[in-house]
C-alpha cells in the first residue's frame, strides 16, 4: 500500500512514470547506431516495468497509479554485421550493432508522450472545475 491521498498524487506519479518512460527511449534511440567488438558488450534496448499502487484506503477511494518498478533490457540479439573496415571489428570482420528498432521505439515515444499529456490534461481540468466551484460559493 501506499500514501495516495487525491488525484494529485496519481497524476504526479502517472506523469512521473512516463517520463521515465521517455528517458529510456531516448537512451535507446541514442543508443540505436552504437557498435560493438563482441555480442555481450552491444546496447539493448532498455524498458521500465511498471507496478500498480494503490491507496491505503484504495477500497474506499478507489485511488491507484502506476510507479516504476525496475528497468529492464529487453532479450534481443544484436546483429552481427561484417564490417571489416570498422574500428570497433573483431578479428574475423563483424561488429554486433546495438538491439534497437527506432520504429517501435517512435511508436513508444509517441503512446508515452500522449499517456503524459492526457495525464496533464486532466490536472488542468480538475483545476479549473475546482476553481469554478470555489466562484460559485463567493
Amino acid at each position: 500500500m501506499s500514501s495516495i491521498n487525491n488525484v494529485y498524487d496519481v497524476a504526479a506519479r502517472s506523469m512521473s512514470s512516463q517520463m521515465t518512460r521517455l528517458n529510456t527511449i531516448a537512451s535507446n534511440i541514442a543508443n540505436a547506431g552504437s557498435v560493438s567488438t563482441t555480442q555481450e558488450g552491444a546496447f539493448r534496448a532498455i524498458r521500465p516495468v511498471f507496478e500498480i499502487d494503490y491507496a491505503n484506503d484504495a477500497q474506499e477511494s478507489g485511488l491507484s497509479t502506476t510507479s516504476v518498478a525496475d528497468i529492464v533490457s529487453l532479450d534481443r540479439e544484436p546483429a552481427k554485421v561484417f564490417r571489416p573496415d570498422h574500428p570497433l571489428a573483431n578479428d574475423d570482420g563483424f561488429v554486433y550493432e546495438a538491439a534497437v528498432n527506432v520504429d517501435e521505439e517512435m511508436v513508444e515515444m509517441t503512446e508515452a508522450s500522449r499517456q503524459y499529456q492526457n495525464t496533464l490534461e486532466v490536472v488542468s481540468t480538475l483545476r479549473t472545475l475546482m476553481a469554478r466551484t470555489v466562484k460559485m460559493g463567493q
